[in-house]
């Protein structure tokens, strides 16, 4: 099978735990839309969101340099509820939430566009949630390794997930407060990175830095890029290896790979913008300052582990500001799949009235 050099994420022979055979040379099998275009369709409503080069300070600027990536304006995607009619990027109106959410893929896959499949949980949630008129969906850059062409590593898209914060409050209008930041699996890391980010450097940088987002929803929280939680027969990338679509080895490997980049597995051990929930001793880490947050994990996904683990200890700085809800039989992300129920409809519910 041969693969496309520049986008390895939109094709692979082993996805999402499912093999296929094809005939040689008979090009990409799927095409998704990415950071270089907005890609139109009925009723998308993408613009391009400007680098915010003026807010990277401290340990992130030392990381883009060494990982030698730039700022640079990306696309973002608005969904709006059914019904009533929103300009696309309006001022909100007194009091209004928002939902920026950012897509899972391993860093290395899927697409913040409408058609993707990762767009259920915005869509969901817009539907469930009376409170929350619209969705912002960041096209962030994907990572990228040989053999293809190297791209995108950490902090790449931490630095992209910025820029869209920051048109979010600085641009369109909203109030910090009024912000519900939502990633599921990779996009739940880059918005605990993000939000440790906004709560380390608040007020700093040459446009001022602004305040942390009100709420933060992790689903599926991809918390430990190395394999500290690996070990133990019991652990649940083993338990639940044979359930769960996705697996703890192979292209888990190449996706850990290509965004770690220059650093390295041992930033997967020791870096707290990166694994949060890592086991290893040489990790200090805490919570304070972070806002009220709602962990989603699958009773039987692999990451369930260190998804414990991250409630833990955001529990232990947050209290009752934590909220955890476990649909029993959930497989990861299982948001994104509209024909898992009850357990999806029963979650969004949980949701909207944590919201």
């Amino acid at each position: 099978m041969e693969h496309h050099k520049d986008h390895p994420g939109q094709v692979d022979s082993y996805l999402y735990g499912f093999t296929f055979k094809c005939i040689p040379r008979t090009g990409p099998l799927i095409k998704h839309p990415n950071h270089e275009a907005i890609t139109l369709g009925r009723g998308v409503n993408g613009l391009w969101v400007e680098p915010t080069p003026g807010l990277i300070i401290g340990k992130l600027k030392t990381w883009m340099n060494v990982a030698k990536v730039t700022p640079t304006r990306i696309p973002g995607y608005w969904t709006h509820k059914y019904g009533p009619t929103i300009t696309v990027g309006a001022s909100p109106i007194d009091g209004e939430k928002v939902l920026y959410h950012l897509h899972g893929g391993a860093y290395v896959r899927l697409s913040a566009h409408p058609s993707d499949f990762t767009a259920a949980i915005p869509r969901g949630i817009l539907q469930h949630t009376d409170s929350i008129r619209r969705a912002f969906a960041l096209e962030y850059r994907l990572s990228s390794s040989k053999p293809y062409k190297v791209n995108g590593p950490f902090p790449t898209a931490l630095i992209d997930a910025l820029a869209g914060y920051c048109y979010l409050v600085n641009t369109v209008g909203f109030a910090p407060k009024d912000v519900v930041m939502a990633g599921d699996s990779a996009g739940a890391n880059i918005a605990l990175a993000l939000t440790r980010y906004l709560v380390e450097y608040q007020g700093q940088g040459i446009d001022k830095l602004p305040q942390p987002p009100g709420s933060l929803l992790l689903l599926s929280p991809w918390a430990d890029l190395g394999i500290s939680h690996d070990s133990m027969p019991t652990a649940s990338s083993l338990q639940f290896a044979e359930s769960d679509y996705i697996q703890a080895k192979g292209g888990i490997d190449y996706a850990r790979n290509s965004f770690l980049g220059p650093f390295g597995l041992g930033a997967a051990v020791r870096n707290p913008y990166i694994s949060p929930a890592s086991l290893d001793p040489s990790l200090s880490i805490d919570f304070k300052g972070f806002p009220r947050t709602f962990i989603v994990a699958g009773g039987a996904e692999i990451l369930y582990d260190q998804i414990i683990c991250l409630r833990k200890r955001m529990t232990r700085d947050l209290g009752d500001e934590v909220t955890y809800y476990e649909a029993e039989d959930g497989i990861h992300d299982y948001l994104v799949f509209e024909w898992h129920e009850p357990e999806r409809s029963e979650t969004l519910d949980a949701i909207a009235k944590w919201v």
